[in-house]
C-alpha cells in the first residue's frame, strides 16, 4: 500500500485532520502508554499532516523522556495523533490508525516495536 491520503480525528469529532501516510509501515508498541491505548501507529512528516479543526480542544501529555507531544481531545479523551521528531530530526506526526476514517487497523500488517525497553 503506497502513501495515500487519509482523514481522521477523535471520537466526538472536535479534532479533525488529514494526512498522507503509508499504512504498510504501521507499528504497535508495548511502551507503558501505547500498550494501554492499543494504538496502531502510522507516521507522516509534519508537512504531510494538516490539523483541520480542534486545536483549541487539544491538551497535551508528556511522559518518559518528554520528547513526544501526546495530544488528546479534551472532550472525548481520544489520542488520535501526536507530534515528535524522527531520529534524524525530521518533524513527524504519529497517527493512530484506529482514528482514520474507513481504515480497519486490525487488518493491517503492523510491525511490533519494543518501546518498553527504550
Amino acid at each position: 500500500m503506497p502513501v495515500q491520503h487519509y482523514h481522521g480525528g477523535c471520537q466526538c469529532g472536535a479534532v479533525r485532520y488529514e494526512a498522507d501516510a503509508d499504512l504498510d509501515k504501521t507499528i504497535t508498541c508495548n511502551c507503558s502508554r501505547c500498550q494501554r491505548l492499543g494504538s496502531v501507529l502510522a507516521f507522516a512528516p509534519r508537512e504531510q499532516f494538516k490539523l483541520l479543526s480542534g486545536q483549541e480542544n487539544l491538551t497535551e501529555y508528556f511522559f518518559n523522556k518528554h520528547k513526544i507531544h501526546h495530544l488528546f481531545c479534551k472532550t472525548c479523551g481520544i489520542q488520535s495523533f501526536s507530534y515528535a521528531e524522527a531520529p534524524d530530526g525530521t518533524p513527524m506526526a504519529a497517527i493512530n490508525a484506529n482514528c482514520l476514517d474507513g481504515v480497519e487497523p486490525r487488518e493491517l500488517s503492523s510491525h511490533h516495536f519494543n518501546g518498553r525497553d527504550v
